[in-house]
């Protein structure tokens, strides 16, 4: 099990993490299996996303576009509420399949983080089951 910390810079943003699944995947000389990932946040998700220019912009609109504009109860700070809904929503762990060193992905697809309460340093639990 490895640890990987990323580095937010605003307050919501899209974060392509591909190139650090992949250090590790090297690091561990894993070359087939799964690897779990799992965020340990509750104001940020993981998914997988197609990154062309503006495409993240458009899902961060989108997500908060789905948001409904409620009296939350959340003591903390009620302001709060909609990141800790996304996150659970969206998911904190994602599991993807690794061959050769490196995680199975389509053309366009690319490990993504989505911050919702930013800037932050995230950290990511990393596990690999040889198949």
């Amino acid at each position: 099990m490895e640890r990987v910390t990323i580095r937010t810079s605003k307050h919501r943003e899209v974060v392509d993490i591909t190139p650090e699944v992949e250090q590790v995947l090297n690091r561990l000389k894993f070359k087939q299996g799964l690897c779990h990932l799992f965020l340990m946040h509750t104001t940020a998700a993981l998914g997988i996303a197609d990154l062309d220019p503006g495409t993240d912009l458009d899902m961060l609109d989108a997500f908060e576009a789905m948001m409904p504009k409620l009296k939350y109860r959340h003591p903390h700070d009620p302001d709060h509420v909609t990141e800790h809904i996304l996150s659970t929503a969206l998911g904190v762990s994602l599991m993807i399949p690794v061959e050769n060193l490196r995680p199975v992905l389509g053309t366009w697809q690319r490990i993504v983080l989505f911050e919702f309460s930013g800037p932050r340093i995230r950290e990511i639990v990393v596990s690999c089951i040889q198949e």
